[in-house]
């Protein structure tokens, strides 16, 4: 299983800059880690979640039942 944390981003409207600029982390950490292939040991980092909530006003929980409810992908597609 994996995030698909691009389609995250297209839905809600952001670019990976748009949420450097609002979490404080850096646009290139946030690049490399949004476009790095995932393992089944390293989907989403903490890091990744605090950004994209940050970005959105909204709770680390929040953001990561709405990335479990929709954006949950096998790792064959």
């Amino acid at each position: 299983m994996r995030i698909d944390v691009k389609a995250y981003l297209d839905a809600n409207h952001l670019t990976i800059y748009q949420v450097a600029k609002h979490s404080g982390y850096g646009y290139t950490t946030l690049h490399k880690s949004f476009n790095k292939q995932q393992s089944q040991a390293t989907s989403l980092n903490l890091r990744d979640l605090d950004a994209l909530s940050r970005a959105q006003h909204q709770a680390m929980w929040e953001v990561l039942r709405e990335l479990e409810e929709h954006y949950l992908k096998d790792d064959d597609e």
